[in-house]
């Protein structure tokens, strides 16, 4: 809960902001360039330490963006413009989802970075993470954007040992009138994957104070477009038939990244003229089990009572509906997706108390990797695909290739397969989107709730206002707070795990309660501020956890400030880690706390050894059987190669989930330079330790008890359970690195910025590469330059990114993703009366397609034009 309770007055200190240049401090434009702008030296923040505090005091890192530097950005969106904040990370599924991270460790479901408005959570329960900013606020009532790059569970407790976003809206006591934005604009130039499609985003803000007391507002977004495109066709499998020198478009067991439905669970092992060959189903190209047309409709209405200054009673109603693509270990299209949230909040000078309800229902989404893998089943079963392609390449070798071979066998096994375009392949994408079992359909059926309570009191404020002598130099702030999520279990996602209850009539529940408290003391007149945080929470599954936090500022003058901070945090499962129970192409993903995988990590084997160990029977048979073998002669073979390679098999060494956990070092220097600070310098380097990341593994049962049959039966997928499971890795990671900003406020209004970011992974102990994927750059920079009048009320924006190359990890696929840069430009011009902003602007102007992580879509540049009247 980012609190914003009302502290006595503090020195003056410069607001300033990084945007990656061109976040900054708020100022008033004036008429001409002869006067210098007023700088406002009293900004504040709320997130690092749950109340008002000088921004150049931070005791943590903290990126800003104001109302200034969202004006001057040129990214389409807010949300966009977080992307060139200094030490944040953001990567790209979708058009209209972006997700934030920092400080290494990103993947597509943002389980380790929380996103709150206005202290709310706005994650999507059964995800366990934010889809983009679909329930945040619009570009019309955003006031401003906090990021904390770095754990913040010692105060927060919602998972967010890598970071936390706050985003902070306008009260409409303080922000009357009526708004309306329209954004056109184009994507998609020059793509050879598509046409030219429009963009268009309609915005409206209205808010009343009908009294001193009573205040409203309304939001409503609606947005249409055209997604970016995935088709990355790399070979994931390019060495599936190595033994018989098939590869590249040879490779009759080719699994491209953007594929769907040739993946491991889609493969059989045919024996051909004496060989085995690794073969796998035709499948299907993104493209075409996909609807990329983007819709997001969302609104919010608040009611706010205040009953005094600094009492006030607020609720608010958040939806959205929406369509759109994202991805966790496959790809999904999410199809009339709807969440909605209910907020109460009341806030005093000493008491904030707050409560929300989050409702969330997947509509029609649907996998794209099933539907793709069950269309082709539907049309024609894998052991009938099988005999025909067995069949037709006995038929036909004679005189062709191997590889010719190949090619007849998959056209005559494919003949009469459905064929993206046709309504015989349309009637069947259909048909598996309303089937909710992976195994034989592709829908995600999933009816999830968030109940959160929360509460904070300002100790020392409550004392003095009792008329207690304490001290004005000590703070002390507690905290406490529940939360239950609430599942309807759908028989194919989830069910209810626990003795005694219905597995799809009674709801399954998870709950976690958790409280904080915080001391500070402001020493040798305020210039060191030291503060101490414990935080602990208990879990439905596991034991009572400590978060402690350490922080200490020394100012040595208004405008310096150095600090340190000690700090850990755990992440407790999310539903999905915990209590997954998807049947999905003949591998079942369970999640890993024991109510949902009980036995299981004891007898199973790792995949890992199992693809070696039929790897290796595999190239054994080949070398070793003759073409007029006979049957007996190879079942001879086979169990020759079982009995020479079992050796390979490894038993499941994983267990049960636990909290993941981090122990964090950061260090910083943050200080306003130069007459009226104008110059503003912002460094920080921290050092992380990870332990028992929360992963997946594979690992398969052999479907018998006697232990000398075990290789047999892993031998073959027909006498194996097969599962992925969750767990935790046996790694401990330590990653280190460290971000300098630089803010320069020009004459006449220009604002310059730089700012640079260092992420490195140092090492990692007895690895086991079960831990997820750093998936960060090395190094990454943004600049920046912007005036808002920098010529009759002409104004501009120009922001720069550069990145370096990375290795990326991530369930579907493994890779370097290649270095990018874009520039991103607008142009601005307000007409005072009536008021008008008019925006041209471009993100990757340039148009340089690039992909922000491996199995994401290529994003190219988008080109628009937004106008915005306002009425007072």
């Amino acid at each position: 809960m980012s609190a914003c309770l009302p502290r006595r007055a503090r020195p003056a200190l410069l607001a300033a902001v990084a945007l990656p240049a061109m976040a900054a401090h708020s100022q008033t434009v004036a008429p001409a360039d002869t006067t210098r702008k007023k700088v406002d030296l009293d900004e504040v923040v709320v997130s690092a330490s749950k109340v008002e505090e000088s921004f150049l005091q931070s005791p943590v890192t903290v990126e800003k963006l104001n109302a200034r530097a969202l004006r001057l950005t040129p990214a389409p969106s807010f949300f966009d413009a977080i992307e060139h904040l200094k030490g944040v990370q953001v990567i790209t599924p979708s058009l209209a989802f972006k997700v934030i991270n920092a400080r290494g460790f990103t993947n597509t479901t943002n389980v380790r970075f929380a996103q709150l408005v206005d202290g709310v959570d706005n994650q999507a329960p059964h995800i366990g993470g934010p889809i983009g900013n679909v329930l945040g606020p619009t570009d019309l009532d955003i006031m401003s954007v906090e990021i904390v790059p770095g754990t913040a569970a010692a105060l927060y407790g919602l998972n967010a040992i890598n970071g936390l976003a706050n985003f902070r809206t306008k009260n409409p006591f303080d922000s009357e009138g009526l708004s309306v934005q329209q954004k056109t604009g184009v994507n998609h130039i020059s793509d050879p994957y598509s046409g030219a499609k429009i963009f268009s985003e309609t915005s409206l803000r209205y808010a009343k104070a009908l009294s001193t007391k009573l205040a409203f507002k309304v939001n409503g977004t609606y947005l249409r477009g055209y997604d970016w495109i995935a088709n990355d066709q790399t070979d994931i499998n390019p060495n599936g038939n190595a033994n018989t020198g098939l590869f590249g478009a040879d490779n009759p067991a080719r699994d491209p990244v953007n594929g769907y439905g040739n993946e491991s669970s889609d493969r059989s092992t045919l024996n051909l003229g004496g060989k085995n060959y690794q073969v796998a189903r035709t499948g299907y190209a993104e493209q075409d089990v996909v609807d990329y047309r983007l819709r997001t409709l969302r609104g919010d209405a608040a009611l706010h009572y205040r009953f005094r200054p600094g009492t006030e009673l607020a609720y608010t109603y958040r939806v959205a509906s929406f369509d759109n693509v994202y991805q966790r270990s496959n790809r999904f299209q999410l199809q009339n997706y709807l969440l909605q949230q209910h907020a109460l909040s009341l806030t005093t000078p000493v008491v904030q108390v707050r409560a929300y309800f989050t409702q969330e229902s997947t509509g029609q989404s649907y996998n794209l990797r099933s539907a793709a893998e069950n269309i082709d089943r539907g049309y024609k079963p894998d052991a009938a695909w099988n005999r025909d392609y067995t069949a037709a390449w006995n038929a036909t070798q004679a005189g062709q290739t191997i590889a010719q071979a190949h090619a007849t066998a998959r056209a005559a096994a494919d003949a009469g397969r459905p064929q993206p375009g046709t309504p015989a392949f349309q009637n069947a994408l259909s048909t598996v989107q309303g089937i909710n079992n992976w195994d034989v359909g592709a829908a995600l059926r999933v009816r999830a709730n968030l109940l959160h309570a929360e509460g904070q009191v300002n100790i020392a404020e409550a004392l003095r206002r009792a008329g207690h002598r304490l001290p004005t130099a000590l703070d002390v702030l507690a905290g406490a707070d529940h939360r239950t999520y609430i599942v309807v279990p759908d028989g194919n996602y989830f069910i209810n795990p626990e003795k005694g209850k219905d597995p799809l009539g009674d709801n399954l529940t998870y709950s976690k309660t958790g409280g904080f408290v915080q001391a500070g003391a402001r020493l040798l007149n305020e210039k060191i501020r030291l503060t101490a945080t414990l935080r602990a929470d208990k879990n439905d599954y596991f034991d009572l956890k400590f978060n402690p936090r350490f922080t200490a500022v020394y100012s040595p003058g208004q405008r310096a400030n150095f600090r340190v901070s000690y700090q850990s945090g755990y992440r407790f499962p999310s539903l999905f880690e915990g209590f997954s129970n998807v049947n999905s192409g003949q591998v079942k993903r369970i999640g890993g706390l024991r109510v949902m995988s009980d036995g299981v990590f004891e007898n199973s084997y790792l995949r890992t050894s199992i693809d070696a160990f039929t790897a290796a029977n595999t190239a054994y048979i080949n070398a070793n059987t003759p073409a007029n073998a006979t049957a007996a002669q190879k079942q001879a073979i086979q169990n020759q190669a079982i009995t020479q390679n079992k050796g390979l098999l490894v038993k499941n060494p994983y267990t049960y989930l636990k909290p993941e956990h981090i122990n964090s070092l950061e260090v910083g220097y943050k200080a306003a330079l130069l007459p009226k600070g104008r110059l503003l310098v912002d460094i920080d380097f921290y050092y992380n330790t990870y332990r028992d990341f929360i992963a997946q593994v594979e690992a398969y049962v052999p479907k018998t008890l006697n232990p000398d049959s075990t290789a047999i039966y892993l031998n073959s997928k027909s006498t194996q359970n097969r599962y992925r499971l969750w767990t935790n890795a046996q790694s401990k990671v330590y990653n280190y690195g460290g971000s300098l900003g630089l803010r320069y406020e020009l004459g006449g209004g220009y604002l310059a910025g730089a700012n640079t970011t260092y992420t490195r992974l140092d090492r990692t102990e007895n690895g086991d590469g079960l831990e997820d994927g750093f998936n960060t750059p090395r190094w990454a920079y943004n600049l920046s330059l912007g005036n808002e009048n920098a010529y009759k009320n002409l104004g501009f924006g120009l922001n720069y990114r550069w990145q370096q190359s990375y290795y990326s990890q991530t369930f579907l696929v493994n890779g370097t993703v290649a270095a990018y840069h874009t520039l991103d430009a607008q142009l601005s011009y307000t007409v005072p009366a009536p008021n008008l902003r008019f925006k041209l602007g471009a993100s990757n102007v340039l148009n340089n397609y690039y992909v922000s992580y491996l199995g994401g879509p290529s994003v190219g540049g988008l080109y628009y034009l937004s106008v915005m009247y306002s009425l007072p």
